[in-house]
């Protein structure tokens, strides 16, 4: 194992405003709001091939929901699965933690908050489920490898502005970038940066937002603004419709302009179902990565699902190709007919064919650009 110096940057992004005032050249429009030095294990090697490229490898999972409701008292099975455990939240990750450390950057999207608030906030109470976990267990992210999440979700409020906000503080003291629709996250491995921003779609393609006309306006001006400064840009969206195993004309619409903004990788979430992915422009497009660890239902009707992992090579110029990509498939359980809240990857053969026919399947239904593979190992 091979130690490596990361540097974690969140980084305050107003977006909010105008393309105008993003693309006006001053560098206060980005400011670093904090600098996290990271020790991470990793067995990537850091020196350059031989002829001078750099290879960085990116995981991506789907929905990472963990705890319970303290408002509606829900969540006891998960709270007696982490009691089993011995309150080790790493429980969670045993199966795929090996998966994480052997990349250079993992990025998940956490779907819940990181606060022990009772506070719902009136807009909230009808809700079937409110999520939440004590902070304590922000090693979940931490301690597994885990170093970027999206925090762009219907869930991320559940507690209102305060538990948003103690969330956001206690995922950047555990040295985790996050990234919103106001701010980017930045982090730097092999000498390179790579900006993360996240957006919730949903029902809000079309509204007014920041001086903005609509969504897809603001979207396409934070892309290229970003694009400006930074080499990679990874954007998340939570969007579609729950246990739909197709994109939405929305979510094709946003995605490709994403890719036409700059986006250099485009991930999705929220219908905890797992979605094709498209290859637009020789970028790549995760409709759904469905759910990953969920603890908002001890049963799900489907709980397969998959991790995607990409690669980008930096030639010795700076110029940014994608070499391909590969899926884990996965459970989000390691038990049979229950959730246990461990994703576990899929090794019989049968099974994982039934999760690769399913993306093609549904590829050629519902995409225009359909990748027509799902590899399971590296080309080279």
């Amino acid at each position: 194992m091979m130690k490596k110096r990361v540097l974690s940057l969140i980084l305050a992004f107003l977006l909010l405003f105008p393309a105008s005032a993003l693309m006006s050249g001053e560098e206060d429009d980005l400011s670093i709001e904090d600098i996290i030095e990271v020790e991470d294990t990793d067995t990537v090697s850091d020196t350059p091939a031989a002829d001078g490229s750099v290879t960085i490898t990116v995981t991506c999972t789907g929905d990472l929901t963990i705890g319970g409701d303290n408002f509606h008292k829900k969540g006891k099975k998960f709270y007696d699965m982490l009691d089993k455990n011995n309150k080790n939240i790493s429980f969670t990750m045993a199966n795929v933690r090996d998966i994480f450390r052997k990349d250079d950057l993992t990025l998940v999207n956490f779907e819940g908050t990181f606060t022990n608030s009772k506070y719902v906030p009136d807009n909230k109470k009808g809700n079937q489920f409110l999520f939440n976990i004590d902070p304590e267990y922000v090693t979940v992210l931490s301690d597994n490898s885990i170093e970027a999440v999206s925090l762009e979700n219907n869930h991320v409020m559940d507690h209102g502005q305060d538990g948003y906000d103690e969330t956001k503080e206690v995922i950047r003291n555990a040295g985790v970038v996050y990234s919103n629709s106001e701010e980017i996250g930045v982090f730097n491995v092999k000498g390179i940066q790579i900006a993360m921003l996240s957006y919730l779609c949903i029902d809000r393609y079309d509204k007014p937002v920041g001086g903005y006309n609509n969504l897809y306006e603001k979207v396409a001006a934070d892309i290229a603004a970003t694009k400006e400064k930074y080499p990679i840009v990874i954007v998340s969206f939570h969007w579609g419709i729950e246990k739909y195993y197709y994109p939405t004309d929305n979510q094709k619409k946003m995605g490709r302009l994403a890719v036409d903004s700059g986006a250099n990788l485009v991930i999705g979430h929220h219908s905890h179902r797992m979605n094709p992915i498209e290859e637009y422009n020789g970028v790549y497009i995760c409709y759904s990565l469905g759910n990953f660890c969920f603890s908002g239902n001890d049963k799900p009707s489907d709980m397969n699902s998959f991790i995607f992992q990409t690669r980008f090579r930096i030639d010795k110029e700076g110029d940014i190709s994608n070499t391909g990509f590969r899926i884990i498939p996965i459970r989000i359980t390691s038990m049979k007919d229950k959730n246990d809240y461990t994703p576990t990857p899929v090794t019989d053969g049968m099974k994982i064919d039934g999760i690769i026919n399913t993306l093609k399947d549904n590829g050629r239904k519902y995409l225009d650009y359909p990748v027509s593979e799902y590899p399971l190992d590296w080309k080279d």
